[in-house]
C-alpha cells in the first residue's frame, strides 16, 4: 500500500515540472480531490449514498473539483491544477492526466434511463485544459484531447483531438511516441493536415500575381493603334 501511494506520488511529480517534492504533492487540490472520491466510491458501492454524496461535497468545497462518487477511477490519475467535473457514469483508465477546466459530462437519456451516459477514457490519455469531452463515448488509450476542444464522438488510439467540434490531427512520430504531451497539445511545427494544403495555394497565389504582372507589362509594352500618328 505505502509502496503504491509513493509509485502514485511519483507519477504526478513525473507530470508536474513544478513539483519540489513528495510532500509538496500532497497539497495539490488534484491529489486530495482523488484520495476523497476512493472514499466516497467506497460508499458509494457500499450503497451509502448519501454518505458519499456527503464526502463529494466537502471535496467539491476544499479543491474545487467535483467527482461523482460513481465515478470509476484507475491508477495514477492526475488533475493538475483543478475546477474540472467529472460525472456518475465516467470510467478513466491508469495514467490519465487532466488540467484544469475539463468536463467529463453525460447526455440526457430520452427515455429516462440512467444507463451509460458519460465518456470513458482509455489509459495514458492527456485532455488538455478547458476541453469538454460529453456522453457516452471511448477515448482510446494515448489519445490527446487539446485544450479547449469539445469531443462529442470516439475517439481512435493515439489520436490527437483540436477544435470546436473536436478534429483528428496528424502528428509526427516522434511526438506520439512521447511518454508525455502537457495540456495533449503537441507545440512544435504546424501540425494540422491542413497547414500543407495552406502553403500549396500560397504558392500558387503568388505565381499568378506572378503571371499577370507579367501580362500587364506585356500589354504596355505592345505599340497602340491611334489617329495620333
Amino acid at each position: 500500500m505505502a509502496s503504491a501511494f509513493l509509485s502514485y506520488l511519483d507519477s504526478v511529480r513525473a507530470r508536474d515540472p513544478a513539483a519540489r517534492s513528495r510532500a509538496e504533492i500532497l497539497l495539490y487540490p488534484g491529489v486530495l480531490a482523488l484520495g476523497l472520491h476512493r472514499v466516497a466510491h467506497a460508499l458509494y458501492r457500499a450503497r451509502l449514498f448519501l454518505l458519499a454524496r456527503f464526502v463529494n461535497h466537502l471535496s467539491r468545497i476544499l479543491t474545487a473539483i467535483d467527482i461523482h462518487p460513481g465515478a470509476r477511477i484507475g491508477r495514477n490519475f492526475f488533475i493538475d491544477h483543478g475546477f474540472t467535473v467529472i460525472g456518475e457514469t465516467a470510467e478513466i483508465g491508469d495514467d490519465v492526466t487532466i488540467y484544469q477546466c475539463v468536463t467529463l459530462g453525460g447526455t440526457n437519456p430520452a427515455n429516462g434511463i440512467g444507463g451509460k451516459r458519460h465518456p470513458t477514457i482509455g489509459n495514458g490519455v492527456i485532455i488538455g485544459s478547458g476541453a469538454q469531452v460529453i456522453g457516452p463515448i471511448t477515448v482510446g488509450e494515448r489519445a490527446r484531447i487539446g485544450a479547449n476542444a469539445v469531443v462529442l464522438d470516439d475517439v481512435p488510439a493515439g489520436a490527437t483531438m483540436i477544435g470546436f467540434k473536436a478534429r483528428s490531427t496528424l502528428v509526427p512520430v516522434e511526438t506520439y511516441m512521447r511518454a508525455f504531451m502537457p495540456y495533449g497539445t503537441p507545440c512544435e511545427a504546424p501540425c494540422e493536415p491542413s497547414s500543407a494544403r495552406l502553403e500549396a495555394l500560397e504558392q500558387e497565389v503568388h505565381a499568378l500575381r506572378d503571371e499577370i504582372a507579367a501580362l500587364r507589362r506585356a500589354g504596355a509594352d505592345q505599340p497602340r493603334n491611334g489617329t495620333g500618328r
